[in-house]
C-alpha cells in the first residue's frame, strides 16, 4: 500500500469512474479475486497500524463494502489476531461476491456477534461503501457512534462510512475523535478523501490499486503533490523577478494589503509596490521599508502583477475597471471579489481578460464563492470541486478555492488540483492575504497561472505543516516572512 502524503502526486477518479474501472477489472480477472485481494491489503495495513492489537471489530454492511469487512477478518483469523465481526444487513441480499467472503470468513472460525465487543483493540469500519447515498441509520449508526466516541483507532474500508466519496460531505451524526483515523482505500483514490469533511474523516489515507493500475479512465481531478521550484540563474538582477503592486488596505485595514506586499516580497518579486486605498495611511512602512508605497491609482500596471483586493473594503470598486483593464496579471481576492459579485460590468471585465491573454487567478473563501456563483456557502461546499470548475470556466481564471483541500482549476480542461498540506494554523486573520502576495510574486516571476497558483498553495500550507510545535502561534506576519523564493 501507498501511504498519501501533501507530496503524493496522483489521479483521483470519481464515483462514475470507479465504477467503470471496477468493471473493467472484474471481468478480466477470475471471479472473487478482487474481494480477495481488497482483504489481503487491509489486513496487511491493520496489522500495521495496529501491529499489538489482538481483538479486532469489524462492523460489516450490507453490500461489498462489508464483504471487503469479511474478507479482511477472515485474514485476520488466518494471521492469529481475533477479529470480531458485527453484521448490519440480510444475508440472503449480499451481493454473490460479499457472500463468498462471508461463507470464508466463517470457514476461517471468525466470531460472529450480534453487538460490539466490550473491549477492543481496532475498529474496522467496512458499513458502507461509496455507492451510499443516505446518512447510516439504525444499528450502522450506533455502530459508528461507538467507533468515534472511544479513543481506540479506527481503519475504514475504502471511505468511512457515510462520506460521500465525490464531495467530502460526511452524512454522518457521529462525526467524533478517535485517537487515530486511517482509511484504505482501494482500486482509486477518491477526490471526497482530499476536501471538505473528508481529510478529518479519513485521517491517513493509504492506497491500494488492487493490481488494476492499467485500466485507463481519465481523472476527475489530481492531487496537487509538491511543485518543482524553478531555478534562480546568478546572472539576475530585480528586473528578472517582475514586479507586484498591491491595491488595497481601506481606512483601517491597511495590514491587508501590508501582509500582502511582505508575503510577496519575501515569496521572490523583484519589486514590490503597495497601493494603499486609505488616504491617510503614511507615507512608508517603517518595518518594511522595502515595500514602495503608492499612490494606487499613479501605479502604472501595464507591465506590473496587480494583487487586488486585501482589506479594499467599499473603497476597491473605484479602482477595480482601470486594474482588470490594464494589469498585465492579476491576482484578486477578498473585497474585489465582492465587489465583482455584484456588479455585472465588472464581471464581464473579469471574463473578457481571458480572451485578451492576460492571467488572472481569484482566491476565494467558500462564501466569497457563492457570491460570485449566486448561491450559498453550504452549495459550494457541498461540491467544491463542481464549485471551483465553476468560477474556472464562468470568468476564464485560475480559481483557487480555499478551505481544507484547497482545489485550484482553470477552463483549459487540465483536471483539477487538490491541495493536501495546511492545517488548522493557518485560520487566523490575514493568512488568506499573503497566500494572494505568494501568488503575485510567482505570477510576476512569469510562472503560468495554473502552476504559479498551484506552488503558492502548497508552499503557504507546507509552512503551517512544518512549524514547530513548541514555537509561538503562527501569525500571518510570520507566514509571510517564511514565504520561500
Amino acid at each position: 500500500m501507498q501511504r498519501i502524503t501533501s507530496a503524493t502526486i496522483a489521479d483521483l477518479f470519481d464515483i462514475a469512474a470507479t465504477r467503470r474501472i471496477e468493471h473493467a477489472a472484474a471481468a478480466a480477472l477470475p471471479a472473487h479475486t478482487l474481494m480477495q485481494r481488497a482483504g489481503i491489503a487491509v489486513a496487511r495495513l491493520a496489522m500495521a497500524v495496529a501491529p499489538h492489537a489482538r481483538t479486532v471489530w469489524i462492523a460489516c454492511g450490507p453490500g461489498n463494502n462489508g464483504g471487503d469487512g469479511f474478507e479482511t477478518a477472515a485474514q485476520l483469523q488466518h494471521r492469529g489476531f481475533l477479529p470480531i465481526v458485527t453484521f448490519a444487513g440480510d444475508e440472503n441480499r449480499l451481493p454473490p461476491d460479499a457472500k463468498a467472503s462471508l461463507q470464508r470468513a466463517r470457514d476461517a472460525g471468525v466470531i460472529f456477534a450480534p453487538t460490539p465487543p466490550a473491549a477492543y483493540d481496532l475498529a474496522i469500519d467496512a458499513l458502507l461503501g461509496i455507492g451510499a447515498v443516505r446518512p447510516p441509520e439504525n444499528a450502522m449508526a450506533e455502530w459508528l457512534r461507538q467507533m468515534h466516541a472511544t479513543a481506540r483507532p479506527v481503519l475504514s474500508i475504502d471511505v468511512p462510512s457515510g462520506l460521500n466519496a465525490d464531495t467530502g460531505v460526511w452524512n454522518t451524526a457521529h462525526q467524533g475523535a478517535a485517537s487515530a483515523r486511517f482509511c484504505a482505500t482501494l482500486l482509486t483514490l477518491k477526490p471526497g478523501l482530499f476536501t471538505t469533511q473528508g481529510r478529518d474523516a479519513a485521517g491517513t489515507v493509504w492506497f491500494d490499486d488492487l493490481g488494476c493500475s492499467e485500466i485507463a479512465e481519465p481523472p476527475a481531478a489530481r492531487l496537487a503533490g509538491a511543485p518543482t521550484d524553478p531555478a534562480r540563474i546568478h546572472a539576475s538582477h530585480k528586473g528578472s523577478y517582475g514586479d507586484v503592486a498591491v491595491i488595497g488596505g481601506a481606512s483601517g485595514m491597511a495590514g491587508a494589503a501590508l501582509l500582502a506586499g511582505s508575503a510577496a516580497l519575501h515569496a521572490g518579486a523583484g519589486r514590490v509596490f503597495v497601493g494603499l486605498l486609505d488616504p491617510n495611511a503614511a507615507p512608508v512602512d517603517l518595518a518594511q521599508p522595502e515595500l514602495m508605497l503608492r499612490d494606487a491609482n499613479a501605479i502604472d500596471l501595464s507591465g506590473t502583477t496587480a494583487v487586488c483586493g486585501c482589506g479594499g473594503g467599499a473603497a476597491v470598486r473605484t479602482v477595480l475597471p482601470r486594474v482588470l483593464a490594464t494589469a498585465a496579471a492579476l491576482v484578486l481576492d477578498a473585497d474585489a471579489l465582492n465587489a465583482i459579485a455584484v456588479d455585472s460590468a465588472l464581471q464581464t471585465q473579469l471574463a473578457s481578460r481571458a480572451r485578451r491573454g492576460r492571467p488572472t487567478v481569484i482566491t476565494p473563501h467558500p462564501l466569497e464563492a457563492a457570491r460570485l456563483l449566486n448561491c450559498s456557502a453550504a452549495d459550494v461546499q457541498a461540491d467544491r470541486l463542481a464549485a471551483a470548475r465553476q468560477l474556472a470556466s464562468r470568468y476564464g481564471v485560475v480559481a483557487v478555492l480555499k478551505g481544507s483541500g484547497t482545489v485550484i482549476a482553470d477552463d483549459s480542461g487540465t483536471p483539477p488540483l487538490f491541495n493536501l498540506t495546511g492545517n488548522a494554523r493557518l485560520a487566523t486573520a490575514g493568512t488568506g492575504d499573503v497566500l494572494a502576495g505568494m501568488i503575485g510574486a510567482a505570477l510576476a516571476a512569469k510562472e503560468p497561472a495554473f502552476e504559479a497558483a498551484h506552488r503558492a498553495v502548497w508552499r503557504h500550507g507546507r509552512i503551517a505543516d512544518t512549524w514547530p510545535a513548541d514555537a509561538p502561534p503562527l501569525t500571518a506576519g510570520a507566514l509571510a516572512r517564511q514565504a520561500p523564493c
